[in-house]
């Protein structure tokens, strides 16, 4: 599965930057996506599958921080790419007329330069608490890597303390980047009601966003957003599956797969044309 998810999103990357067509800011943030999303896989799943190949895996303090701070601003990365790609449906959509003037070639490669740079600071406070904190007692993770929810667990500090954390830390991207994603598909949406000659392309356009997002967003928000401590780990173990692994294989079949004109332009780069 990590070798596909390589080979789907560099393939996505390669079609992208190979075809003329596609050089505007929608696929230009498609292939940033996929560019993150390999990046994203990497810092877990080799681990992952170690942990399943040795029977007791051993990872040092540093490098369970080092882990967790790629994780971290990736995913924030993500969050924050996934809010512009959005922005960018909407102008598209909501502003046809000044789109081409806005959403340039230089604004979209600001916006994704934007998105990773924004994403690696926001991690540095968050992970500065957890290797701060104070750890005791069992030094086992109940995890496939190492992820935020089943560090703190080990933390030897007040439940007040680590509710305050869990809450307050994860909702600064995740909820402020779904809301925005959501404000603009609601404007999206009304758009569409009013002018009907939008709505086919609007559904072209955004429907695989839209899943996209709904699809990450979900799993992280049941992971990250709960304002309890005392939560089920395996349950969270396996939730996590789907925005590590999962959602980084099935991005590239989602874009592509309801997209005829990368569909063709995917076609005729495996021919050689």
């Amino acid at each position: 599965m990590y070798i596909l998810t390589i080979i789907a999103n560099a393939l996505i990357i390669m079609v992208v930057k190979s075809t003329t067509a596609l050089h505007n800011p929608m696929y230009m943030f498609i292939a940033s996506l996929s560019l993150l999303e390999i990046c994203y896989v990497t810092v877990t799943t080799p681990n992952m599958l170690s942990i399943f190949l040795v029977k007791y895996k051993r990872i040092s303090f540093e490098g369970c921080m080092a882990q967790l701070y790629m994780f971290f601003s990736l995913g924030s990365s993500e969050c924050i790419l996934l809010t512009a790609m959005a922005g960018d449906r909407y102008l598209a959509i909501c502003h046809p007329l000044r789109y081409s003037s806005l959403m340039t070639t230089r604004a979209c490669l600001h916006l994704v330069i934007l998105s990773f740079l924004s994403g690696f600071i926001a991690s540095i406070l968050t992970i500065t608490f957890i290797a701060r904190l104070p750890y005791c007692g069992s030094n086992r993770i109940n995890h496939f890597f190492c992820d935020y929810p089943a560090l703190v667990t080990l933390a030897c500090t007040e439940s007040s303390t680590k509710e305050k954390m869990f809450f307050t830390l994860p909702w600064s991207v995740v909820l402020i980047c779904f809301f925005l994603i959501m404000a603009s598909y609601i404007c999206i949406i009304f758009t569409i009601k009013v002018s009907k000659s939008y709505q086919r392309k609007a559904f072209s356009t955004c429907l695989s966003h839209l899943t996209v997002v709904l699809i990450f967003y979900g799993s992280v928000i049941f992971i990250y957003v709960r304002p309890k401590v005392n939560y089920d780990l395996n349950k969270d173990k396996v939730v996590s599956l789907v925005y590590s692994v999962v959602t980084p294989l099935l991005n590239p079949m989602i874009y592509s797969l309801r997209n005829k004109e990368f569909q063709k332009a995917g076609l005729n780069f495996v021919l050689g044309k």
